[in-house]
C-alpha cells in the first residue's frame, strides 16, 4: 500500500497562489496540519516515508517521519510541476486573465500545459516513475507530494482527478499497488 498526501498548507497557499517550484515553508496551520496527518497514519505500520524535495513537503514528511520513528527520504519525481508565469498568480487572477485554460486545468485535461511550464502529462510521467520505484521499495509507504502530483496518481489509476483546490492539505489517499 502506497499512501500519498499532500503537504501541509503555506501562506502562499491560504492566500489562493499557484506555487509549482516556489519554495516557501509551512505556515503555523500547516504545521498542524502535518502533526494531524502524523496521527493519521500512525497505525499504518508505515516502513517508510518518501518526499518531495520542496521545503513545504519536506517539512511536513518530517514531522511524519520524526511521529514515526522514520527519516523521510526526498524524491525528484514526488516534485510540484513547473507551472510557468503562473507561478505565484492568484486563482482569481486567473480566472480572470485565462479562464479557459484556467478551466482546462481544472478539469485535469491532459493536454493541458501551463504557459512557460510543462504539461500535465509531463506529471504524470513523472509521478509513474515515483509509483514504480516507491511500490518496489519497503511497503505500507507514506509519500508526501503536492496536489499536481495527487491528481497524476489519481488519473494514473483510473480515479476521478478533482480540482486542485478541491485537495485537502494533509488528507491521505490510498493506493493498492499489490494488484
Amino acid at each position: 500500500m502506497i499512501l500519498l498526501a499532500r503537504h501541509g498548507q503555506t501562506a502562499e497557499n491560504a492566500a489562493g497562489r499557484i506555487l509549482g517550484r516556489r519554495d516557501p515553508p509551512l505556515s503555523a496551520a500547516g504545521r498542524a496540519q502535518a502533526a494531524a496527518l502524523a496521527a493519521s497514519v500512525a497505525g499504518e505500520g508505515l516502513l517508510r516515508v518518501w518526499t518531495s524535495p520542496l521545503l513545504r513537503a519536506r517539512e511536513t514528511a518530517e514531522i511524519v517521519g520524526s511521529h514515526a520513528g522514520l527519516e523521510p527520504v526526498a524524491l525528484d519525481s514526488l516534485i510540484e510541476s513547473r507551472r510557468g508565469t503562473w507561478e505565484g498568480m492568484t486563482y482569481a487572477e486567473l480566472a480572470q486573465a485565462s479562464p479557459g485554460l484556467l478551466a482546462a486545468f481544472e478539469a485535469g485535461d491532459r493536454s493541458f500545459g501551463f504557459p512557460g511550464g510543462e504539461t500535465l502529462e509531463d506529471q504524470i510521467a513523472r509521478t509513474r516513475a515515483a509509483f514504480e520505484l516507491l511500490s518496489a521499495g519497503p511497503l505500507p509507504a507514506l509519500a508526501v507530494a503536492h496536489a499536481g502530483t495527487i491528481r497524476a496518481a489519481l488519473a494514473i489509476h483510473g480515479r476521478p482527478v478533482p480540482p486542485e483546490r478541491e485537495l485537502a492539505h494533509g488528507r491521505v489517499l490510498r493506493f493498492d499497488v499489490t494488484g
